[in-house]
């Protein structure tokens, strides 16, 4: 969204990354121009990850796959893939609110670049007020030296991007401390058992790994947990 808004400047009169562009004697040149489009691509991914469910998601599947004990199974590769399309699955209305508020009035040429920006952020930072909790906007308020806003939507992105990122690693790390709790006590049970039968072969990690296992298929648990944490975020 962010690059197609960029690309929607008219030829004529507009702005790319807030930086005015007026047809051929532009402020910025050409490779100027490149340069910020590139440089946004690579901020992408840090977008991505920090200010979307993706971030969430991630942590939890992390915590779950330490919680079974599998090691690399699912591999990173894996649960990347599946956070990215829960996220995807999560964003879909706000990217469309956003594509149908600020790009297409701005690729119809009836708002300026500027205005579409300005259209285009309002679905998001309502998607950000909704998990941003109120202590970590005001304590990045303070950081930044901001003035304390109005209403919650005059909070500026700056402010609650990073505030929705600690709300999300604190509301992730939460959920997985919970996920810990059953696979702790299955591996409490199998210590005392094994440690009581005076069976010291095998470590006791090694032997609650099957049942962790077939504890965690028996009851559908990719199901629940994939279907917790996309519910959670409605």
């Amino acid at each position: 969204m962010i690059v197609l808004m960029a690309l929607a400047a008219p030829a004529d009169v507009g702005t790319l990354f807030g930086i005015p562009i007026t047809g051929g004697s532009s402020q910025t040149g050409v490779p100027m121009q490149i340069v910020l489009l590139l440089t946004a691509l690579t901020v992408l991914p840090a977008a991505i990850m920090s200010a979307t469910p993706f971030l969430r998601i991630v942590i939890v599947l992390h915590f779950l796959r330490q919680a079974l004990g599998t090691q690399t199974a699912p591999s990173n590769q894996v649960l990347v893939g599946l956070a990215l399309f829960l996220t995807i699955l999560v964003m879909q209305p706000v990217l469309g609110d956003m594509y149908s508020q600020g790009y297409e009035p701005v690729q119809k040429g009836e708002i300026t670049s500027q205005e579409g920006w300005t259209r285009a952020a309002v679905p998001f930072k309502t998607f950000l007020l909704k998990f941003a909790r109120e202590r970590d906007i005001k304590l990045f308020l303070e950081i930044s030296h901001s003035p304390q806003p109005a209403k919650p939507s005059d909070v500026t992105l700056v402010v609650l991007v990073p505030a929705y990122t600690l709300s999300e690693l604190k509301a992730s790390f939460q959920i997985g401390a919970v996920l810990y709790l059953p696979f702790l006590i299955i591996d409490l049970v199998v210590a005392s058992v094994t440690l009581s039968i005076g069976m010291m072969q095998l470590p006791p990690v090694m032997v609650s790994a099957p049942f962790k296992i077939l504890l965690f298929v028996l009851v559908d648990g990719w199901n629940l947990v994939v279907g917790s944490l996309v519910k959670s975020f409605y």
